[in-house]
């Protein structure tokens, strides 16, 4: 287990709900990359209402329930660990925004076995 402590970077890839890459949703295939590259962890976070580079507003308001809702995936790490998984985007995200941002690590535990 990947052991963080103070400065780490945060990757978010944000991407829509109805990608997919091989008939998976594109944020699962991107979690189980990270998870088998080792790192510390990766969340999914579904939006309500977003758009992106194409301008099209996706939103949870219409009545259509098959929007494409805005999807985050984030994973926090060392900036090496995370600089050396993204290459392993790069087949992934066609389309989509890929961020990294700076941040500090406060508490990083796991549950412990009962």
């Amino acid at each position: 287990m990947t052991r963080l402590t103070h400065g780490a970077l945060r990757l978010t890839v944000f991407v829509g709900g109805n990608d997919t890459w091989h008939h998976r949703p594109l944020y699962a295939e991107i979690v189980h990359r990270a998870h088998a590259a080792g790192l510390a962890g990766a969340s999914v976070f579904r939006g309500v209402e977003g758009f992106g580079a194409s301008s099209v507003v996706h939103t949870t308001r219409l009545l259509s329930l098959g929007e494409d809702l805005p999807v985050a995936v984030v994973v926090v790490d060392t900036e090496e660990r995370v600089r050396d998984f993204l290459p392993r985007l790069d087949e992934l995200v066609t389309e989509g925004l890929v961020t990294l941002d700076p941040c500090e690590v406060v508490r990083y535990e796991g549950r412990r076995p009962s």
